[in-house]
C-alpha cells in the first residue's frame, strides 16, 4: 500500500468510507477523514475506532481497500 495512494483517497471531495483489509485478516474502516492521521516519514496511519481507541496499521500489511457506501461505515 502506497502512502500517498491513501492521502489522496482520504483527501477525494466527497470523502467516500473506506475499509482496510490487512494482511492479518483484521478490517478497519474509516468513516470520516478526521478518523486517520497519515504519519509523514513512516509508512504508519493511525485510525480512531467509533468506539474509542486507535489503531496504528503498518500500511505495507494492507492487502486491499474497500470504498463503502456512506451508510455502511461503522
Amino acid at each position: 500500500m502506497m502512502t500517498d495512494d491513501l492521502r489522496q483517497l482520504v483527501r477525494q471531495a466527497p470523502f467516500r468510507p473506506f475499509r482496510l483489509h490487512l494482511a492479518d485478516g483484521r478490517n478497519i474502516e474509516v468513516p470520516h477523514p478526521d478518523y486517520i492521521f497519515i504519519l509523514h516519514h513512516e509508512p504508519v496511519a493511525i485510525v480512531e475506532r467509533e468506539g474509542g481507541g486507535t489503531e496504528w496499521v503498518n500500511l505495507p500489511t494492507v492487502t486491499s481497500i474497500e470504498v463503502l457506501p456512506e451508510s455502511d461505515a461503522a
